[in-house]
């Protein structure tokens, strides 16, 4: 059977938009309900909470294919209105995702039931029931040489690179709902830790070919010691964790690496974790908060799990704080400002 590739990339994904529906309703009903919808509520109510607190820096930490499904305003909306004050993701969301479709590039509804060895021949990758032109992420890799290019020969860290994404975007965005760019506008530092897990790593790979002797890498040892500061400077903080993997153990160590260098810091005073990860199997994914006290990571009383799919309740739950209205007291922390 021959695909139509150009049929098949023909209904763009849409990205959810938290303002125009009201979930607390909703929220309120799974609090009197059992299973996760109670889970769920209750970390609805820790993430109020923490948008309460007025000493409280607020950390999202995003894995997953998240941004392809329609989540990214989400997190547009979320910086935007002071929702958040860092991010730690995997490298996938920022540049593949998020980065790609700044470059005016779309994600497609697709389907499960196809042939993927006749996907590849035309050039579409496939993310469960998600399509990708494989092209257009040919050009997101050499976007990513060409910033690294430009860029004076070092080591930096995944946040100072996104930084100099941002930069890139103010110039040249063809879609300006973009993470990276909203992030670098309001001054919300963004770390991959494992950045080059993503079309930056094949950028940056073209990038030190070419320049094996004068080029720029990525120090994500420099990322954990920036993280660890600001975890130092802010004290008291709360986690809101889509998924686990990379970006949750290492934004969770911040608190033993302060140890380590002597610093009296506390645990992590709230987290929230939407996840499908099993505990059982004894993975970091599916490891639960409670665990995490014992890492002396994540303190006890406000935290929270809810296993279960993140396109069903980040957005109820992202909507459910918006339209809650918190965020109207907090002000802009513009962390990235104390690298200068």
């Amino acid at each position: 059977m021959k695909y139509n590739k150009k049929k098949l990339l023909s209904k763009k994904i849409k990205h959810i938009d938290i303002k125009a529906f009201n979930s607390i309703p909703l929220i309120e009903s799974f609090d009197n309900m059992s299973f996760q919808s109670r889970n769920l509520a209750r970390a609805c109510k820790i993430y109020d909470k923490m948008m309460k607190d007025a000493n409280c820096t607020i950390i999202l930490c995003l894995t997953g294919s998240l941004f392809s499904a329609g989540l990214k305003k989400i997190v547009i909306d979320m910086i935007n209105h002071n929702m958040v004050d860092i991010i730690v993701s995997s490298g996938a969301i920022i540049v593949d995702q998020d980065f790609f479709e700044a470059l005016g590039f779309n994600h497609f509804q697709g389907e499960i039931q196809v042939d993927d060895n006749e996907l590849r021949k035309i050039g579409i990758n496939r993310v469960y029931d998600t399509f990708i032109d494989e092209d257009d992420l040919r050009i997101c890799d050499n976007t990513i040489k060409e910033i690294a290019d430009n860029m004076s020969p070092g080591t930096y860290s995944s946040r100072e690179f996104i930084k100099e994404m941002g930069v890139y975007l103010e110039k040249h965005a063809k879609n300006s709902e973009s993470v990276v760019l909203t992030g670098f506008k309001k001054h919300v530092p963004i770390f991959c830790p494992a950045f080059s897990d993503s079309s930056a790593g094949f950028g940056l790979v073209f990038h030190q070919k070419e320049q094996e002797k004068n080029h720029v890498s990525i120090d994500s040892v420099k990322d954990f010691k920036e993280l660890t500061e600001l975890k130092i400077k802010a004290k008291e903080t709360g986690l809101f964790m889509v998924g686990g993997g990379v970006p949750k153990n290492f934004v969770q160590d911040t608190v033993v690496a302060a140890g380590i260098l002597g610093i009296d810091t506390p645990m992590h005073k709230y987290a929230v974790q939407l996840t499908v990860a099993d505990e059982r199997d004894g993975a970091l994914s599916g490891s639960t908060l409670k665990e995490a006290n014992s890492w002396g990571k994540v303190d006890r009383g406000y935290e929270q799990m809810v296993f279960s799919e993140a396109t069903i309740t980040f957005p109820l739950l992202a909507s459910y704080a918006y339209h809650k209205g918190s965020w109207k007291n907090r002000k802009a922390k513009k962390l990235n400002q104390i690298f200068k």
